[in-house]
């Protein structure tokens, strides 16, 4: 009978409500804070430009298939305490795209966070926002490429009224502003001048986002950038 009465859904839930509010009440402020601000002498307390340097040097030397980067397990040891990425990079989920080969860094280097049409929604802001805050990255990039699949569907959405399956339809509201920029270049290669809008849309974005990056942008302490990466060739460009 006691069993009985201690598995019912009400007695159970109130239970663990219980023991949750006694574990929260023995937290201190300071056990609630994920990590503290990254030190001013921390390695990558770098200037943006020279983050930004770092990545297009590595680029060039991916593109040429001199990468440098082949060890990867040199530094673990030291990266169990600590991480200082010199960078964050909003990149696409493209399986063909991956950012640490493409800008020739290490693990610990780049702060990567990935979504299909890499566009900036809450989640990823707040990703971003950490970045910022706690570990110090002084450069974003918010990373497209060429024939990108999200944005061609957004493309087939707009143009031709198509219809996406499941939760497909919130990758295309959140691109599709692009594709209706995009369509006022005359002429233009629409899936490849909405890429570019796009990258340019979510640079703005979180150039000018509060409450968090946006400061460290107007203090010039954080620069966001863009690029394009060409599936192609290897090579990325500044937007």
């Amino acid at each position: 009978m006691c069993e009985r009465h201690l598995s019912s859904p009400g007695r159970r839930d109130l239970l663990l409500a219980g023991a949750s509010a006694i574990t929260l009440a023995g937290w201190s402020r300071h056990d609630a804070i994920a990590a503290d601000p990254p030190a001013a002498n921390a390695p990558n307390s770098i200037p943006p430009a020279q983050a930004l340097e770092r990545l297009m040097q590595g680029n060039a030397r991916y593109a040429a298939n001199t990468a440098s980067n082949k060890d990867y397990s040199a530094g673990r040891a030291a990266r169990v305490a600590a991480q200082y990425p010199i960078a964050a990079i909003v990149g696409c989920a493209d399986s063909r795209v991956a950012p640490e080969l493409a800008f020739d860094q290490g693990p610990g280097d780049l702060f990567v966070v990935r979504v299909a049409g890499n566009f900036v929604n809450d989640d990823i802001l707040a990703s971003l926002e950490y970045g910022v805050e706690f570990l110090g990255v002084p450069l974003i990039m918010v990373l497209g490429h060429t024939q990108c699949g999200a944005v061609s569907a957004t493309v087939k959405v707009v143009q031709e009224g198509a219809r996406l399956p499941g939760h497909l339809p919130e990758l295309v509201r959140a691109i599709k502003p692009a594709v209706r920029m995009a369509q006022a270049h005359q002429g233009a290669d629409l899936v490849a001048q909405a890429t570019i809008e796009n990258v340019r849309l979510n640079t703005n974005r979180l150039a000018l986002s509060k409450p968090l990056i946006g400061q460290y942008v107007k203090s010039g302490k954080v620069k966001v950038v863009g690029g394009i990466y060409d599936l192609a060739t290897g090579k990325i460009a500044l937007l």
